[in-house]
């Protein structure tokens, strides 16, 4: 599957009134669901806060998931990680990397604060809106 196909499955589902809709091709599988549609749940609506707000919200006080994926905590298995407990970030700093279909996608601090705890370890597979550090109130 690649990038034209997907912006073309995109299209398809914008333009019509399907809610959802899952395309598998050579064993991966795509699933595009409308906002509308997510809108219906709780966990869904953490989802889509996830994806559409800033990564990390100052009244929860934790940066949640933008998507659903393969997390990685530094930048290559022999390097330090990108944030650890206890360290203090800036806005717009990396914290970690979110891996979906080939895709490595920066997770980044929305405003400068403290990790008081890392939530998940590197290679987890994590959901849109899963809870992925959660930082100081500052």
């Amino acid at each position: 599957m690649n990038q034209e196909q997907i912006k073309t499955l995109i299209d398809a589902l914008a333009a019509s009134d399907l809610c959802e809709l899952e395309y598998s091709e050579n064993g991966s599988t795509l699933r595009l669901v409308k906002q509308s549609a997510l809108a219906a749940t709780p966990r869904r609506r953490a989802a889509i806060a996830a994806h559409d707000a800033p990564v990390a919200a100052a009244a929860s006080a934790e940066c949640l998931a933008p998507l659903y994926g393969v997390v990685h905590l530094q930048p290559t298995p022999a390097e330090p990680p990108f944030v650890q407990a206890g360290q203090t970030v800036k806005a717009g700093q990396t914290l970690c990397v979110i891996e979906a279909m080939k895709v490595f996608n920066e997770v980044r601090a929305e405003r400068d604060a403290t990790v008081q705890a890392v939530l998940v370890r590197s290679g987890q597979e994590v959901e849109a809106g899963q809870p992925l550090f959660r930082f100081d109130g500052e």
